[in-house]
């Protein structure tokens, strides 16, 4: 069975909080969405801010391979005429093939939000989706509150798509606006009005949309195709207003691969999870690495009976197989491991533990752990723990001693200098350095000390450092975990260090740093 994909995320998706999309931003991701699959994609509300006028205007240049373009708005106003409606008049200006237009369903908001008579509202809807209809275009009718509305007057909701229906509108989509809704009332409700108006209006195709704030929102849009609707409506990671919308993704996951409907083909769902990333991050949010299918954790796993038994079959951790929306395995490494775990880590960089070997780097990383260590989002620390547990493994460099000062002189203010002694291929190196504060002048100190011998450590750069306090409780003896991103032209890695002194940490892990750029080069 077919379903049909309505992305929201400009629109609806923009209306949460933190997100903010200038006009160049949208008009990147909806190609983006368009080269991904979407059927539909919602660019914004024309007549509500110069944005997204601005958006639809620059729209018109670009040739949506697949995608259909809507512009959204509302009915016209009460007492009013579609022909003099500025709203109305935007709305066409947008040139969009698609308009969806909202409307009341609920006599509540009606009454009380339009301030409208019920009759008035039917004689908008009738008027504004047969307006829409002479221009030629496709209209999606926004039953906004439909749900909360059917339970407070079920003839009147009815009655309000009908209006629509009656008007020629193509599609009714049913909205759970306020997001209260549960799955099993919108399956109930959803044939209840397929049943009524289906029979009537044999050609009338239905949407769902849905929001979060019970946190069911994509189950509710589950249902309301198990019911029947052919459209579902969402937005990229779920974003939107209050709690956020259905997620689009999560549901074209479900849908495809649990419900057997078909959305896309196998090659554009494999880019789920780059379109997750790619709009997060130019919503400039942090991925959730928790997200269904498309986080970095949705495949990972930590226990070591876990990763023991998805070694011999990878189907008894995972309900369906990572490469197939883009993602894939990935096994961590901590206090919890067992000896597969370490063995999968090896393999996955390339070494040969043996058994004994795997036994001691798993030792050695509970040990830290208890120490404060925190191996799951440093690899690099991971892979020379491999690296160090091998015979014959001789490191690069070998700290002798360090000295850090920070101290405030008259007339200069804060100084930090640091004292590097490390033994290079033989050689005693003796180096200082200021920087801006001890860790910045330990990193220029060792640098000055090894870069006449490896020269390549030229391209490597810290690109991020954090800090955190495990046991806060203990005041200023608390031990401090340093985590260091470290990139090069080619490649980005992790390392990390814990102490109870936030030198000695940084340190650690600015050591394992370098160690690293220098053996896995």
């Amino acid at each position: 069975m077919a379903t049909y994909l309505y992305d929201t995320t400009l629109r609806d998706g923009t209306q949460g909080e933190g997100i903010n999309l200038s006009v160049d931003d949208k008009l990147r991701i909806a190609q983006r969405l368009d080269d991904f699959g979407m059927h539909y994609i919602e660019g914004g509300w024309p007549g509500s801010n110069p944005k997204d006028a601005e958006f639809f205007n620059r729209a018109r240049d670009i040739c949506f391979q697949q995608a259909r373009l809507a512009a959204f708005g509302s009915t016209r106003k009460a007492h009013g005429r579609c022909e003099s409606d500025p709203q109305i008049r935007m709305l066409l200006d947008a040139h969009t093939p698609v308009i969806t237009m909202v409307a009341k369903t609920s006599r509540l908001h009606v009454t009380h939000v339009l301030e409208t008579s019920l009759d008035e509202n039917l004689n908008m809807i009738r008027d504004s989706v047969g307006y829409f209809k002479a221009q030629g275009k496709e209209v999606m009718h926004d039953a906004e509150h439909f749900f909360d509305g059917f339970k407070l007057d079920r003839d009147y909701a009815l009655a309000t798509l009908r209006a629509a229906a009656e008007a020629g509108a193509d599609w009714l989509v049913l909205c759970d606006t306020n997001g209260g809704a549960m799955p099993w009332e919108v399956e109930e409700i959803v044939r209840t009005t397929l049943s009524a108006l289906g029979t009537q209006y044999p050609a009338l195709k239905f949407g769902i949309h849905t929001h979060n704030d019970a946190g069911v929102g994509v189950a509710n849009a589950l249902a309301g195709v198990r019911a029947g609707c052919t459209q579902v409506q969402g937005t990229v990671n779920g974003y939107g207003e209050r709690v956020g919308n259905c997620d689009i993704l999560t549901t074209i996951a479900n849908l495809q691969l649990k419900l057997g409907h078909t959305c896309l083909s196998d090659e554009q769902l494999r880019g789920l999870t780059d379109l997750s990333h790619y709009v997060s991050e130019m919503a400039n949010l942090a991925p959730d690495i928790r997200a269904p299918y498309v986080g970095q954790a949705a495949f990972a796993h930590k226990g070591g009976i876990h990763v023991a038994a998805i070694l011999k079959l990878e189907a008894s951790y995972q309900h369906v197989d990572p490469t197939r929306v883009g993602n894939q395995k990935r096994v961590l490494v901590s206090e919890l491991s067992g000896r597969g775990n370490i063995a999968y880590k090896a393999r996955e960089f390339g070494l040969d533990v043996d058994k004994e070997e795997a036994k001691r780097v798993l030792a050695r990383i509970k040990e830290l752990e208890n120490k404060g260590f925190y191996f799951e989002g440093a690899e690099a620390s991971v892979e020379l723990l491999l690296r160090r547990a091998r015979p014959g493994y001789t490191p690069p460099f070998e700290l002798i001693d360090f000295l850090t000062v920070v101290e405030h002189r008259h007339g200069r203010g804060l100084l930090s200098e640091a004292n590097v002694k490390v033994r290079v291929n033989g050689e005693v190196v003796h180096t200082a350095a200021e920087g801006d504060g001890p860790v910045n002048a330990l990193d220029i100190a060792m640098r000055k000390a090894l870069l006449p011998h490896y020269p390549q450590l030229d391209d490597v750069r810290l690109v991020d450092y954090k800090v955190r306090i495990l046991d806060s409780d203990k005041a200023t003896a608390a031990t401090t975990r340093v985590t260091i991103d470290t990139r090069s032209s080619t490649r980005r890695w992790t390392t990390v260090g814990s102490s109870t002194n936030i030198v000695d940490a940084s340190w650690q892990a600015l050591a394992d740093s370098m160690e690293y750029a220098l053996i896995a080069a």
